[in-house]
């Protein structure tokens, strides 16, 4: 039988000069572009449990600024993963949590969403609450994952072209193995100062809205992943896509999500896979996954280089490809009808 051509490579990787983020990367780390007396600086955000503001001309010299600062910050930590800038250059920004004491005797802790804003530059942020957590009850306290007992956290969001609405890519690690791997929520742009009980799930086509129950908290229903594990988290031979990082690419049209590839439940890294989509609409749209990198570390993201616009949500046809807050590579995207001209 005649085997399926392979498909075209979606990116292929270059060597470059080593750039490294100034400040430690436990997550993925966002880029936002900020006018300061007329003049377009780069900002950066690194979280390790609490992030860290940097700044500077360009990738290459980027200086930590301060450490950020949000008053009432729940325990657990809080990893600020992504940030959405508005016309009047204030930031929303969408970190993760891990929520401590979950299961009476474990460790591990189970990681929510939650949503702040900053009018500063991203120095000092204002709480806006927890936007997304697991299904009451979805908590595995008997796991062979070395960090959750469940969970939604390591997200992505992105503002789709029309400004109606932020998609957020999230990583589910609750007890049900079909609920996880990596899923899509979205919440409204125009509820983006009050998102909470306002960001639905999608389930097998269908937005689910979490349902109000008692002091302002909700019950969160289940997504239903667009990249499901193979095997469940919370076994030792784990196999699964998580920690997505979604941008924009201006020379593909098109959206462009990397991955990472867990082969136990320890995370080590099987590989750095990307898919790509037409809209943000229609999840089941995503290309299979393709590997870019075998191995590597965790929490790869596209930093596009254009001065004044390229950032974690925005890239070109050529991007720095950021892994753990290094950088070696240069990633350079491939359209389908991209052939190679033999030589001569």
């Amino acid at each position: 039988m005649a085997q399926s051509p392979r498909p075209r490579p979606l990116a292929v990787l270059e060597p470059a000069a080593r750039l490294s983020f100034p400040a430690e990367a436990d997550s993925n780390s966002p880029v936002f572009w900020r006018l300061r007396n007329g003049v377009a600086t780069l900002n950066l955000l690194n979280s390790t449990g609490a992030p860290v503001l940097s700044g500077g001309k360009d990738l290459n010299e980027l200086t930590v600024i301060r450490p950020a600062s949000m008053e009432g910050a729940a325990p657990g930590g809080w990893w600020m993963e992504a940030v959405v800038p508005d016309y009047r250059q204030v930031l929303y920004g969408y970190y993760h949590n891990e929520q401590p004491d979950v299961c009476p005797g474990n460790s591990r802790s189970a990681p929510r969403i939650g949503a702040a804003k900053s009018y500063d530059g991203g120095r000092s942020w204002i709480d806006l609450g927890f936007v997304l957590e697991a299904p009451r009850g979805s908590m595995q306290c008997q796991t062979a994952n070395r960090y959750f007992v469940g969970g939604v956290g390591d997200c992505s969001v992105v503002l789709d072209a029309d400004r109606q609405w932020l998609y957020i890519f999230i990583s589910a690690y609750p007890r049900e193995i079909e609920g996880q791997g990596v899923a899509v929520a979205r919440v409204r742009w125009s509820d983006r100062d009050a998102p909470a009980g306002r960001v639905a799930v999608w389930n097998d086509g269908i937005w689910r809205y979490p349902i109000p129950i008692d002091d302002g908290n909700f019950a969160y229903e289940l997504a239903k992943p667009i990249f499901p594990t193979e095997r469940s988290f919370h076994v030792r031979n784990a196999d699964g896509f998580w920690g997505p990082s979604v941008h924009w690419n201006t020379f593909l049209k098109q959206y462009v999500m990397l991955l990472n590839r867990a082969r136990d439940g320890e995370f080590a890294q099987e590989g750095i896979y990307i898919s790509s989509a037409n809209s943000l609409d229609e999840p089941t749209t995503w290309s299979a996954p393709q590997r870019v990198l075998s191995g590597g570390r965790w929490y790869p993201q596209v930093i596009g280089m254009d001065e004044g616009s390229g950032s974690d949500r925005l890239a070109g046809e050529r991007a720095r490809l950021f892994v753990g807050g290094v950088s070696e590579y240069e990633i350079r995207f491939k359209r389908p009808d991209d052939v190679a001209v033999p030589r001569q």
